[in-house]
């Protein structure tokens, strides 16, 4: 038998191995258990691996955010397009985690303490990009002073779609002051004369070819970030049912509650009025 390995390099007392470039040793010891149950793992690993795709989204959408502010539409569609996909492979761990019964994760549920995904800074700084702000949140973050430092940057910060509006006003379309010159750490509440701006650009596409692309872009986007969400929703209630949150939320009301939640409000009501 050829034992060559096909000319694979087997020698690695000199040279980086796989595990070296990705630190492997560091990754696969992150899953510390505080039970014996065989399920918890699942638990674990679902989670970080939510949160490395979280790391790599917002990597994506600060820097589409970025090109955008800088008028360079084209890289920002390759980076939500990404980030779309992204979210794509985050809806389908939800069905990896609800294969956890009811009876299985009350057995390790206690273990948690008031850990909760509530908590997860991450996503609340995926939330503050997308333009869902919310002070209030940065309060649960106040015992790690450079966290809370950064969202705290975040939320004062001009979101993904704050940047594409104030670009549509630089290309000339008519933008109200209010819209694009605003405390940013405020929620943005739609307005009239953006579903105009909006309108005008959909109305002749081939005149505003790439800012139709951006806001197809920022749709599809949502898009997949509502069917996260529901899934997140779907699952919860599929392994607790309407039970308090371990980190003291109400659980279910209160990821129903999400759902309402419109991050790019005239993208979405000017296709009625087309």
């Amino acid at each position: 038998m050829n034992n060559s390995a096909y000319g694979a390099r087997l020698d690695f007392e000199r040279a980086m191995s796989y595990g070296d470039y990705l630190e492997l040793d560091k990754l696969l010891s992150a899953q510390t258990l505080r039970s014996d149950n065989h399920n918890e793992p699942l638990f674990i690993i679902i989670h970080h691996v939510q949160e490395l795709w979280m790391k790599l989204i917002l990597h994506e959408l600060n820097a589409a955010r970025e090109k955008i502010k800088n008028d360079d539409l084209m890289p920002s569609f390759k980076m939500t397009a990404r980030v779309s996909r992204i979210l794509e492979q985050m809806i389908g761990a939800w069905g990896v985690l609800s294969t956890l019964t009811p009876s299985e994760y009350l057995q390790f549920r206690g273990t948690l303490g008031s850990a909760s995904g509530f908590q997860s800074y991450q996503y609340r700084m995926l939330e503050f990009v997308m333009g869902n702000k919310n002070a209030v949140m940065l309060k649960p973050h106040a015992h790690r002073p450079e966290i809370h430092a950064q969202l705290e940057r975040e939320l004062n910060s001009p979101s993904l779609y704050d940047e594409a509006l104030r670009l549509l006003a630089r290309r000339g379309i008519e933008m109200p002051r209010e819209v694009i010159e605003r405390d940013w750490s405020k929620p943005y509440c739609a307005h009239p004369a953006v579903e105009a701006a909006w309108l005008q650009i959909y109305r002749d596409p081939e005149a505003h070819w790439d800012l139709y692309e951006l806001a197809e872009e920022l749709i599809d986007l949502e898009d997949f970030f509502r069917q996260w969400r529901f899934r997140h929703v779907t699952t919860v209630e599929r392994v607790i049912g309407f039970k308090q949150g371990t980190g003291g939320t109400a659980g279910i009301p209160y990821l129903k509650k999400m759902l309402d939640v419109v991050l790019f409000p005239e993208l979405w009501k000017l296709r009625t009025a087309l």
